[in-house]
């Protein structure tokens, strides 16, 4: 059973933190830093300085004068605030881009941003003074993020798995992988060195009553979670009924006032996520939404009775669908991205992929490295024993292959008799390693099919982007890896050559 650390290990290296932010947390760790020393720090990003002093001007704080330095933001709102504000506002620009696959960051950073607005506004009508509630639910589903981040294309299976199953986030991530977007998000903040009232309460915010002395905070994000599902997510009433209960139960609050927050949250959100650059869509209050919805069902002429029947049946119908969708999507998938003969990624997969690995690269400022592969006078063994012991040989190298490489790296069909092998996270000096370890394997390996027995060698060319003057883009590396390739054929083939750049 896979780690947290495996999967990291794995799948790719842990993120480091912005250069800022580990000099922000530095600074309010040290007792002796006055206000002013953490307001120098933060001025030497001036777009990072301005968003601050909005935000700390915007309703969400509601300050009786407005602020119009950075000094007495911090004397006014307070060094966790502030800190707060700061880590959140580079933390969203770092994990900003484009969406993954199917991965929509945008609604994603509109989720978390109205939650940590929830968060806050929340603790503070339930008397709950936590510390660290707004960037704590800004980054309680970060974990999520990392997951796409890693392998978009399998984490889509969880998606398509809760909606089949109807089970939560949680349980349907820890059945695929053995743990879930908590534990992920807990780790990578754990590893960046954040102070355990910001990644405990995340940790635990889908299982508060394990959040011991942080249980309130763990509480906050969890119901800030189902509020901004309110605006951002299907079955809205569904949450509508839970946070209502919910919040009655916990901190005793009546149902108009719960109306009374959700509205608020709904309107202060939209200045937030402006403030933080992010579109922040077509929300409304959510009083309005149910409204409108109560004015639609009241144009309906159906029995009690009648309901009932079609709700009945309407699940039933789309239980079943959901059913069929998701095993025709599982086949669609793997028939899209495997080569038929191999079962290798296909040449399609391959482009995507090494798409996705260089921007991962350039976002974590790690390298990249690409092999290719080409079985060395394929044509003879075709022509000497026939295309059957051909493809007998194709499949052979091709599982050989994926017996020498890492779990992290990804093994192509390019083409013909040719194949890539993306390296995540793997330098020039790697590359070669790993590139010599192919070759010799697949030259020790005796093959024998319909009574004859050939061994077959490849030659093999990489590149790396940390390479001295290499290209970071797709079809540059590719142009590189092939160059080489070339290079080590013409020398004789069944050898190894780097780019030459």
């Amino acid at each position: 059973m896979t780690s947290v650390q495996e999967f990291f290990d794995n799948n790719l290296r842990l993120p480091s933190p912005p250069a800022i932010a580990l000099k922000i947390l530095e600074a309010v760790r040290e007792e002796k830093n006055s206000f002013d020393d953490l307001a120098q720090i933060v001025s030497v990003d001036p777009s990072l300085s301005i968003r601050i002093l909005q935000i700390a001007n915007s309703s969400l704080y509601g300050l009786a004068q407005p602020v119009d330095s950075l000094a007495q933001a911090t004397s006014l709102l307070g060094t966790d605030a502030l800190k707060n504000i700061a880590l959140s506002f580079v933390i969203v620009q770092e994990f900003q881009g484009e969406s993954e696959g199917s991965f929509d960051l945008t609604l994603f950073w509109r989720r978390a941003i109205t939650a940590a607005v929830a968060a806050e506004m929340l603790g503070d009508a339930v008397g709950v003074k936590s510390r660290s509630a707004f960037v704590s639910a800004l980054l309680q589903d970060v974990g999520i993020l990392i997951f796409f981040l890693s392998d978009a294309f399998d984490y889509t299976r969880v998606l398509d798995s809760k909606r089949v199953s109807g089970k939560s986030t949680c349980e349907t991530e820890k059945e695929l992988f053995a743990f879930d977007h908590t534990e992920i998000g807990f780790h990578l903040l754990t590893a960046w060195n954040l102070p355990e009232m910001i990644s405990a309460p995340i940790h635990f915010h889908h299982s508060v009553e394990n959040a011991g002395e942080y249980q309130q905070d763990a509480r906050l994000l969890y119901f800030a979670d189902k509020i901004s599902a309110m605006y951002h997510s299907e079955h809205s009433n569904a949450k509508s009924v839970e946070v209502h209960s919910g919040l009655a139960e916990h901190w005793n609050l009546s149902g108009e006032d719960v109306d009374t927050l959700v509205d608020a949250v709904g309107e202060k959100s939209q200045e937030v996520l402006e403030l933080f650059a992010i579109d922040p869509g077509e929300i409304q209050p959510f009083s309005q939404i149910i409204q409108a919805a109560n004015i639609e069902l009241g144009r309906l002429n159906f029995s009690y009775e009648q309901l009932v029947l079609e709700l009945k049946q309407a699940k039933e119908s789309a239980d079943k669908l959901a059913k069929e969708l998701k095993d025709a999507n599982d086949c669609l998938r793997e028939i899209a991205v495997r080569d038929g003969l191999t079962n290798l990624y296909n040449h399609r997969y391959f482009q995507e992929r090494l798409e996705i690995e260089l921007k991962r690269a350039y976002r974590y400022r790690h390298p990249v490295s690409l092999l290719m592969l080409d079985i060395d006078f394929f044509k003879t063994v075709n022509d000497t024993y026939g295309h059957p012991t051909g493809d007998h040989a194709l499949k052979t190298v091709s599982y050989e292959l994926v017996k020498l490489v890492r779990d992290c790296d990804i093994v192509c069909r390019y083409g013909g008799e040719e194949f890539a092998v993306i390296l995540p996270e793997t330098g020039a000096k790697g590359a070669k390693v790993l590139a010599q370890r192919l070759r010799r394997g697949i030259e020790q390996k005796s093959m024998e099919y319909e009574g004859h027995a050939f061994k077959i060698t490849v030659s093999v060319g990489y590149s790396a982007t940390d390479m001295s003057g290499a290209e970071s883009s797709r079809a540059a590396l590719i142009r590189y890896s092939d160059s080489a390739l070339c290079q080590s054929k013409q020398k004789g083939r069944n050898r190894v050559e780097a780019a030459r750049i």
